[in-house]
């Protein structure tokens, strides 16, 4: 990977109620979740300083929280990566998401009205037109906040903190199924789960979860394309 290519942090507006800590985590939080800092690609705490144009202290803070998630890895010259990522761990990381969200959305299916249903497929139409213009970041973006919203509708649901601490794990790499989405999407699986949901079929929702979350991973579908992947 190139140590030196430019990363796109995208510096929102912080409101007086949010501490700059806060407002850090959340900025690198985001890139992260969008694979905007790509595997192999050392940062360092002064570097971030300026990026985000705050003191030390606060990029410090907001690490060690991102760290403690799995989302990055302070290393001994204080250079900040993307963790390593092995085939068994890459696995092992596909199989949680799928026993997690595929139990979350079952668990919200009850509790999803019209309106809801319509946001759903109005995100599902945007992640169509991300794809069709080649935004891999907005179709990354559009794709969790329709996870986010699916799973979230459960107003007793205490597992979409695990499965984002997931999303984060993966995120990095999972950028590269985005960018390939001609090779890789095949089947609309968001429009299976809105069936799904439609028709109140469980069985039909868990499959199509477990489906999407399959196919996105397909860019990693054997040993081989995954050593490749990781380098």
């Amino acid at each position: 990977m190139d140590k030196h290519t430019p990363i796109d942090l995208t510096l929102t507006e912080r409101h007086s109620a949010v501490t700059i800590t806060q407002w850090v985590y959340s900025t690198l939080r985001q890139a992260v979740l969008l694979g905007k800092i790509a595997p192999g690609r050392a940062l360092t705490i002064r570097e971030l300083a300026t990026l985000l144009d705050v003191s030390p202290m606060p990029i410090r803070e907001a690490l060690r929280q991102l760290s403690a998630e799995g989302a990055l890895e302070i290393l001994e010259n204080r250079r900040v990566m993307v963790p390593k990522m092995t085939a068994m761990k890459f696995a092992e990381l596909v199989e949680a998401r799928i026993c997690l969200e595929t139990h979350s959305a079952v668990r919200a299916m009850p509790y999803i009205d019209e309106t809801r249903l319509a946001q759903l497929e109005e995100l599902d139409s945007r992640i169509d037109i991300a794809s069709e213009t080649g935004n891999s970041h907005d179709v990354t973006r559009y794709n969790q906040q329709f996870h986010r919203l699916l799973y979230t509708a459960n107003p007793h649901q205490v597992t979409q903190s695990l499965i984002e601490s997931l999303w984060l794990q993966l995120a990095p790499f999972m950028q590269v199924a985005s960018e390939n989405l001609d090779d890789y999407y095949q089947v609309d699986r968001h429009k299976e789960a809105v069936a799904a949901i439609r028709e109140r079929d469980s069985l039909a929702l868990q499959m199509a979860i477990s489906a999407d979350i399959r196919d996105g991973c397909a860019f990693a579908s054997s040993p081989e394309q995954l050593q490749q992947l990781l380098g």
